[in-house]
């Protein structure tokens, strides 16, 4: 596959699909492990119910957590889905709040991995 904006745009999608795309398999199956993983952490850590208040409460916060979980598309989705039945009981947890930052990173990363996918196909690095 040759173009550039279908590779990112699967890249974004989904972590590692752009690496596969342009057959780079073991580096997509690499770093779509790593997003993977560390979107479950996230979640197990009840990072899916962050940042707890709404977007009245707190506009820039709540729209940069958001942006960062849409790094991942499909772990957004996920993410908001269960955060939206999560138990109110979440936010006394010790790790709720390294659950939060893990799922933002792990949004972020993939970002950086959908850029990598495009530089690759375009052919600006190796």
């Amino acid at each position: 596959m040759q173009n550039s904006m279908i590779i990112g745009l699967l890249g974004w999608i989904f972590p590692g699909a752009g690496h596969l795309a342009i057959g780079k398999v073991h580096r997509g199956i690499l770093l779509a492990a790593v997003v993977w993983l560390m979107f479950a952490i996230a979640l197990m850590s009840g990072g899916a119910s962050y940042p707890g208040f709404a977007f009245k409460d707190g506009a820039l916060l709540y729209l940069l957590n958001a942006f960062a979980r849409f790094g991942n598309v499909v772990g957004g989705v996920v993410s908001m889905l269960l955060g939206a039945n999560a138990s109110s009981q979440v936010a006394s947890w010790a790790t709720f709040e390294y659950g939060g930052r893990f799922l933002e990173v792990s949004g972020l990363l993939n970002f950086m991995v959908a850029m990598d996918a495009v530089d690759l196909s375009l052919g600006r690095k190796k």
